[in-house]
């Protein structure tokens, strides 16, 4: 892995429809490549509008196969044309019944690697993802990538620090956090959790958040989506809280082992002590 990685999130308003959302994220993604970025990616089902703040069957629409759907395709074709790896959120058909909150892995050749499904589903006023969405079965994959080893967490997971901590044992550099989460429920979490997730475990984080809000329901997402790095800095500013940005930051891989020997939090590690964290 290079020691410094240009990286990319995108947060993004609603546009009405799907054909002009993935349009929308195609043309941030060819805006980071022309600013050098190497791995970019979106918020939580980037694609359509977060449509569990209703439990409606219509938005079983949204769903489509991955890797095999129209938007994945779409992803790989854009990940050639740019030369970039693509973190990309989508709601995931598998079979009818069998319906999950993903994000596939694109290589920056294009290449599928693999997906992550989330972990931990909401049922909350707003967030009525239960209605919707599996739990994830497929673990906490990390990725070996063009710009090294990427892993995934998506929104809710943020709350739950064994999720994080798996992927940091499995290797995981730069872990990406889509998500779609409004001010009034708990945006003072939002820049507390994943900082300290990015101490606990010794890698970057990308912090994703939409902005604006959506005729589904009164959520007004806020934004403010960011790069954090080992030490729970934040590289660089916080996006805005009202309006859609393309974020792109260098990454000092470096500074992942750095923190760890100075810390060596995973030195310190007692899993022959943690038994009864796993206990029903």
């Amino acid at each position: 892995m290079a020691n410094v990685v240009r990286a990319a999130l995108v947060q993004a308003t609603w546009t009405g429809d799907t054909e002009s959302m993935v349009a929308k994220h195609e043309e941030h993604a060819r805006e980071a490549a022309r600013r050098g970025a190497k791995i970019i990616g979106f918020q939580e089902v980037f694609n359509s509008p977060y449509f569990c703040q209703v439990e409606e069957p219509e938005h079983y629409r949204w769903a489509e196969p991955v890797p095999d759907g129209p938007t994945v395709r779409r992803m790989r074709a854009l990940a050639r044309e740019t030369g970039m790896v693509i973190v990309a959120p989508v709601f995931e058909a598998e079979q009818p019944g069998f319906y999950y909150n993903t994000a596939a892995v694109i290589d920056a050749d294009g290449t599928y690697l693999g997906k992550y499904r989330k972990h931990h589903i909401p049922q909350l006023k707003g967030f009525r993802e239960k209605f919707y969405f599996k739990p994830g079965n497929l673990g906490w994959p990390v990725f070996d990538t063009a710009v090294g080893k990427v892993g995934v967490y998506i929104c809710y997971d943020r709350h739950f620090p064994e999720g994080w901590r798996q992927l940091g044992l499995a290797g995981a550099q730069l872990v990406y956090n889509p998500s779609a989460t409004h001010r009034s429920l708990s945006s003072h979490l939002w820049r507390l959790e994943q900082p300290a997730a990015a101490v606990a475990n010794g890698y970057y984080i990308a912090a994703i958040n939409r902005v604006g809000q959506e005729e589904y329901g009164d959520n007004d997402f806020y934004g403010t989506s960011y790069f954090v790095d080992p030490r729970g800095q934040f590289v660089g500013d916080v996006a805005s809280d009202s309006e859609e940005e393309l974020v792109i930051r260098e990454l000092d891989i470096d500074l992942i082992e750095e923190v760890r020997q100075t810390w060596a939090f995973y030195r310190d590690r007692r899993p022959d002590a943690y038994e009864g964290l796993v206990q029903p």
